[in-house]
Order: C-alpha cells, then sequence, then structure tokens
C-alpha cells in the first residue's frame, strides 16, 4: 500500500528561501532578530558536522545571535534525504510551536521547501528481489528498451524521467508491479490530498532574488573568499575523517576541492569550476522555485538594502 508523509507543522510555514549567494544568511538574522523568531535550515547540506566553510555555514556568532535548528545532525558519511530530514524536523517544529514561538525556514533546497508545502509520495515499501530483478533486467535489454517499457504502462512518468535515470525509472516499474497502478496515478492522488491533509496550515513564503549578472559576481567573489578561508583543508579533513556519503559528496564544490588538493587543479581552475557549477545550480533554484506562485520576491542588494528589504519580508511574512 503507499503512503504518505504528512507535514511536520500545523498552523504556519514562514520561509525565506531563494538561489546560493543571494544574500538570504544576512536577511533572515535580521528578519529573526526583529520578529524573535528561530531560524529553521531549509539546506540539505548544512546537516553534515565538518562542512562548514564550503556549505557557508552559519558561524557560532550568527547562532549565538538567533537559535538555529537543523545544522550539524550527521556525520559526513551518512546518507541523508527528504524523508530522514522531514522525521528530523518534527519534534524541532513541535518543540518551538508548543513554546509559542517562530520558526522561520531558511535555505536554497527547493526540493525541501516541496517536501514542507506538498508533504512526500513514499509509495509502497520497496521491494529489494524485485528491483534487483528490475535492474538486471536493465543490463540485459538496455536502458532505452526498459524506458520504453515504462512508457506503455506510465506514459506520463516515461515523459518525465530520462532513460538514462536507472534508479527512478526502475522505481517507477517496481510500483506499477508491486500495485497495479503507474506511479503518476499514485502522485496524483498525493498532490489532490495534500489540502485535505493539512487545511489550517497557511503559508507566507519571501524569495530573496539578484539580477542574473549580479548574482553571478557575487557567486564568484564568494567562492574566492571560502577558498581562501579554507576550504581545500576542510575536505581534506573530511576525506581522512570519516570521508564524503553518497550525499555529503553532492554539495557544490567539494570534488573540485579535493582535486585542487591531490594537484589535479590548478588554484584558478578550481575556482572557475566551482562558479560555474554554482551559477548552473542556482539557475535550476530559479526554475524550481518559479512552480511557486505565492513567493513574494524582494531584490537588493543584502550589504546595502538591509534595513529596507527588513520591513518588507517582514510585511510579506504577516509579522
Amino acid at each position: 500500500m503507499a503512503t504518505y508523509q504528512s507535514l511536520p507543522f500545523a498552523h504556519e510555514l514562514c520561509a525565506l528561501v531563494g538561489p546560493t549567494a543571494a544574500g538570504k544568511s544576512d536577511l533572515a538574522m535580521a528578519v529573526a532578530e526583529r520578529a524573535g523568531a528561530e531560524i529553521v535550515s531549509l539546506d540539505s547540506m548544512l546537516v553534515y558536522r565538518g562542512m562548514d566553510v564550503g556549505t557557508a555555514k552559519p558561524d557560532g556568532a550568527m547562532r549565538g545571535r538567533v537559535e538555529h535548528h537543523m545544522i550539524d545532525l550527521v556525520e559526513p558519511d551518512v546518507r541523508y534525504d527528504v524523508t530522514r530530514f522531514l522525521q528530523d524536523l518534527r519534534p524541532v517544529v513541535e518543540s518551538i510551536e508548543s513554546a509559542g514561538g517562530r520558526a522561520l525556514f531558511v535555505g536554497g533546497t527547493a526540493f525541501y521547501l516541496k517536501a514542507l508545502t506538498h508533504g512526500i509520495f513514499e509509495g509502497p515499501p520497496a521491494d529489494l528481489e524485485l528491483r534487483s530483478r528490475l535492474e538486471q533486467q536493465a543490463e540485459e535489454i538496455g536502458l532505452e528498451a526498459q524506458h520504453a517499457r515504462l512508457k506503455s504502462v506510465d506514459p506520463e512518468s516515461a515523459e518525465r524521467l530520462h532513460h538514462n535515470d536507472t534508479r527512478r525509472v526502475v522505481r517507477a516499474l517496481e510500483v506499477y508491479e508491486q500495485t497495479g497502478r503507474p506511479l503518476s496515478a499514485w502522485q496524483r492522488e498525493w498532490r489532490d490530498s495534500v489540502g485535505e491533509r493539512n487545511p489550517g496550515c497557511s503559508r507566507r513564503l519571501v524569495g530573496v532574488g539578484q539580477e542574473v549578472p549580479n548574482l553571478d559576481a557575487r557567486i564568484k567573489a564568494r567562492t574566492r573568499r571560502m577558498l581562501d578561508a579554507g576550504w581545500q583543508e576542510e575536505a581534506e579533513a573530511v576525506r581522512a575523517g570519516t570521508g564524503f556519503g553518497p550525499t555529503a559528496i553532492q554539495a557544490l564544490g567539494y570534488t573540485e576541492v579535493l582535486q585542487l588538493a591531490d594537484g589535479e587543479l590548478e588554484r584558478e581552475e578550481c575556482e572557475n569550476s566551482i562558479a560555474l557549477r554554482t551559477r548552473q545550480f542556482a539557475r535550476k533554484q530559479r526554475t524550481w522555485y518559479r512552480k511557486f506562485e505565492e513567493i513574494v520576491w524582494i531584490e537588493g542588494e543584502v550589504e546595502q538594502d538591509l534595513e529596507a528589504m527588513t520591513v518588507r519580508a517582514l510585511r510579506a511574512l504577516g509579522w
């Protein structure tokens, strides 16, 4: 039987989001201090201990001024996903709400925001034997042929998934064989039930935006600062310690920084490569956020316009 994980809060979701390097952290600090709110990280990489410089994690001074949550939860070798995020988040939100406090969600992981606004579709439990058979089938008949099979039983999912995305194609076929219904049908039911499962929760979302040329310049400058601040040494320490797990290593820039440490890249090459990947990621973030029609966008240079942007954000959040 397919399942749907419910949302971890009951009354109100207030979030400040936007692409990386847009200035979210500084604005969030100002908003939280003015409103007496606690900051709840909405960033999939801040959960890792020891990955501070490369994830632009709030430092001790910031965390001393405003209470922060959902940071430094696990070691870098631990696999961490949205399901675990919601599980860990629930007691945090319940504690804040029971104390009559305010939670301000802050971060750039749009998929986590979607999980908060829509819940997540978990599907039927994994059938490892069936999954193994489907994976073996993919090797025998080829990825395109298996994708064609998915198209015959679930054209909507097939349209959404690339044939090289073996894991998700296999999962879609697994759900179909387990339940006799396409994955896309289960997901439609999930979307249609969102309002019924959490009818009393209001959403106030604020986005921190930047013009593309300005954001690109901010990304380049931030990349340089992070490298100057010891990013290479941090990455080497993680590798020498627990090592990077399958999700932590996806954090932007760590692969390139390790290549710098190993002499495979020069400093300028490393910096340019990270900045390019970050710009590409920021464009994907903006695409994701366009799906949230309720976001109120605030543009400006946080460093120069902090007071005015804080007032606008507080107004948009209803605080």
